[in-house]
């Protein structure tokens, strides 16, 4: 069957949304299908059309940006014509142009399923919040007219505001994680590069440098981690300057976390390679994803670590609590509390036997192959074959 997917931002980009879309288009094209992706083109440097891993990605002109948002005058044309080739319109929200993405599939008769991965929550502001409004009614429009939904789990879709509105709609799909293993050596030659004193325990965070990662959390509980285990260090992996829209958080935490550079208790890796992610996670003594809103469904970098051996400690977040609980491989601690996320660090360094889990078996369930298998069982329900 002919897919045409359709985002805001795509590679080179870098998000857990992303990864996510690049993983299932990946894992469609391997399984026979044709795979389209329609999204902007951020940077005017990109080509406006070009084939990665056999997906064909087609890029719109931006004109303005709008916060995080961008302004695309062409997308409807270039829409209109790619949907009316393609099987069915395969969405993923936020966005402002899934409303009416949705409603042209309507218009051509094509099947539209989306896939929800976060809600949509920007900055503090009289624009920001317009913008988020704005974006609310266009994902509202697009849950009315789609016929399905995709969801990463039970836990998340029983919480949305968005999912229960739409919940006849909805059905649960564990989302994609693969990562290529560390080759024999890599792991060592990590930490020769990144922790040649052989510090530890180490733990890490694998994401954009952005106000709902909560990184002020983690910068909080390192001095009660630090008196148990004055040779901690925290390894930064993502990109962590020139963020959209996230240069004034930057700013303000980046003094704070300069005294624990001074002291070799903090170091950013900057955007680490996907062939070097494993080789990452394995130099970890835990993972941490201390989020602070529901911008975060699930985490996809903790599958990541688990699959490495790494346990997490990861927010009691509807979705992002999950993976700890579905594994047994971390804890879960209150939204935004510094005192019980060092807590459970030191926890888990002092017991980590407690918290092994069997990353084979892990591996298996979130496979990008059982993702995509999913998504196709929901097309042919639609009557795509």
């Amino acid at each position: 069957m002919k897919i045409l997917t359709v985002l805001t931002y795509f590679r080179p980009h870098i998000s857990g949304l992303t990864i996510y879309v690049e993983r299932l288009a990946k894992a469609l094209v391997e399984g026979g299908h044709e795979v389209t992706v329609l999204t902007s083109q951020f940077e005017p440097d990109l080509p406006r059309e070009e084939m990665r891993d056999g997906v064909r990605i087609v890029r719109v002109p931006v004109v303005l940006r709008i916060s995080k948002g961008v302004i695309m005058p062409t997308f409807p044309f270039l829409a209109w014509k790619l949907a009316a080739k393609h099987d069915v319109l395969h969405a993923h929200l936020p966005q402002f142009e899934a409303g009416g993405l949705a409603l042209l599939g309507r218009l051509l008769r094509k099947p539209t399923v989306l896939t929800y991965h976060c809600d949509l929550e920007l900055p503090s502001g009289i624009f920001n919040r317009i913008v988020n409004q704005v974006v609310h009614v266009m994902n509202y429009l697009a849950g009315m007219f789609t016929h399905r939904i995709g969801a990463y789990t039970e836990d998340f879709a029983n919480h949305s505001p968005y999912l229960q509105r739409f919940a006849k709609k909805v059905k649960v799909i564990l989302p994609p994680v693969a990562l290529p293993e560390a080759a024999p050596g890599e792991v060592e030659a990590f930490q020769g590069e990144h922790n040649p004193e052989s510090r530890g325990p180490i733990i890490g965070m694998a994401t954009r440098f952005a106000s709902e990662k909560g990184v002020e959390i983690l910068l909080d509980a390192l001095p009660k981690v630090l008196e148990r285990y004055p040779n901690a260090m925290v390894l930064y992996a993502g990109q962590y300057q020139d963020v959209l829209g996230e240069d004034a958080y930057f700013e303000r935490l980046f003094p704070t976390i300069q005294k624990y550079q001074a002291n070799g208790q903090w170091k950013f890796l900057g955007i680490v390679d996907p062939s070097e992610m494993s080789a990452f996670y394995a130099n970890l003594d835990v993972l941490v994803v201390p989020s602070l809103n529901s911008t975060e469904t699930f985490g996809l970098v903790q599958i990541e670590a688990m699959m490495n051996g790494t346990p997490t400690v990861a927010s009691n977040l509807p979705g992002v609590r999950q993976p700890p609980r579905m594994t047994g491989m971390g804890k879960v601690v209150p939204i935004g509390d510094a005192v019980a996320l060092a807590e459970a660090l030191i926890d888990i360094f002092d017991n980590p036997e407690n918290y092994q889990g069997d990353p084979e078996a892990i591996t298996r369930q979130f496979s990008p192959q059982s993702n995509a298998a999913g998504y196709v069982e929901m097309y042919r329900e639609l009557g795509i074959r």
